[in-house]
C-alpha cells in the first residue's frame, strides 16, 4: 500500500486531506510540526510527502532539505501564492506546488499524477462494496467476481478515480477509447448502462444533464 505523510499544522486541513486520501486507498500518517515530521521520516519510508511551508519549529523549506537525500517526492501545500515562493520551493526540490485554498479533487488528481510519474500509482480501489485491482484487472462485489469487458473496466476505473466529479462525455470517451470524440454518444452510453446493471449502481452512476456522468459516493 502506498504510504503518504501529511505535514500540516492546521489540524482541520490535515484531517480533511487525511480522510480523503484514506478513502482513496492510501495509508496516511500526520505530523503537525517540522520536528515531528523529521522524526517520522527518520523512522519510516514514505512514497510521498505533502508538506506545508509555514510550520512550527522547523519550516517546510528547511525540512525539504532534510527530505531531499531520501528521494521521496514532495508536494508543497501552502498559502504562499507568490511566484518567488513557487520558484524557491521547486528549486529546492519540490515536485509540485498547490496553493491554499484548494479543491480536494485537484489535490487527489495531482497526487495520482505524481505517483504515476514515479511509477507508484495505486493499483487497488475499494468503493461501494466493489473491489478493483488494476494490475490483475479484476472486479469483485461482495466477494463475487464481476465480469467486465476491457472498455467497461477502463470506464469504471476512470469514474472511480474521479468520483463525485461530473465527467464530460467527450473526456470520458477520449480517455477510455483513446481516440477523438466525434459527438456519437451511443457507445459510451451503452457501456455506462451495462456498468450500472452489472454493479447494481443505477443509483450511483448519475447522468448529468448536458455534461455526462458522475459516480456519486
Amino acid at each position: 500500500m502506498i504510504k503518504i505523510l501529511i505535514v500540516e499544522d492546521e489540524k482541520p486541513i490535515s484531517n480533511l486531506i487525511y480522510i480523503n486520501l484514506r478513502d482513496e486507498g492510501y495509508e496516511c500518517s500526520q505530523a503537525y510540526d517540522g520536528r515531528e515530521a523529521a522524526d517520522l521520516i527518520e523512522k519510516h519510508k514514505y512514497d510521498l510527502i505533502l508538506l506545508d511551508i509555514m510550520l512550527p519549529i522547523i519550516d517546510g523549506y528547511e525540512l525539504l532539505e532534510y527530505i531531499r537525500p531520501t528521494n521521496t517526492p514532495v508536494i508543497f501545500i501552502t498559502a504562499r501564492s507568490g511566484v518567488s515562493d513557487r520558484i524557491k520551493g521547486l528549486r529546492l526540490g519540490a515536485d509540485d506546488y498547490i496553493v491554499k485554498p484548494f479543491q480536494v479533487g485537484e489535490l487527489i488528481a495531482r497526487v495520482e499524477a505524481l505517483l504515476r510519474r514515479m511509477g507508484k500509482s495505486t493499483t487497488e480501489y475499494s468503493i461501494l462494496g466493489v473491489e478493483i485491482n488494476t494490475e490483475s484487472r479484476t472486479v469483485k462485489k461482495d466477494g463475487k467476481e464481476i465480469e467486465l469487458t476491457l472498455k467497461e473496466f477502463d470506464l469504471l476505473v476512470e469514474l472511480v478515480r474521479n468520483k463525485n466529479v461530473a465527467m464530460y462525455r467527450e473526456r470520458l470517451y477520449e480517455r477510455v477509447w483513446n481516440e477523438p470524440f466525434m459527438g456519437e454518444t451511443r457507445t459510451l452510453d451503452s457501456h455506462i448502462g451495462r456498468l450500472r446493471k452489472k454493479l447494481d449502481w443505477e443509483d450511483h452512476i448519475k447522468t448529468v444533464f448536458r455534461v455526462g456522468y458522475r459516480l456519486e459516493v
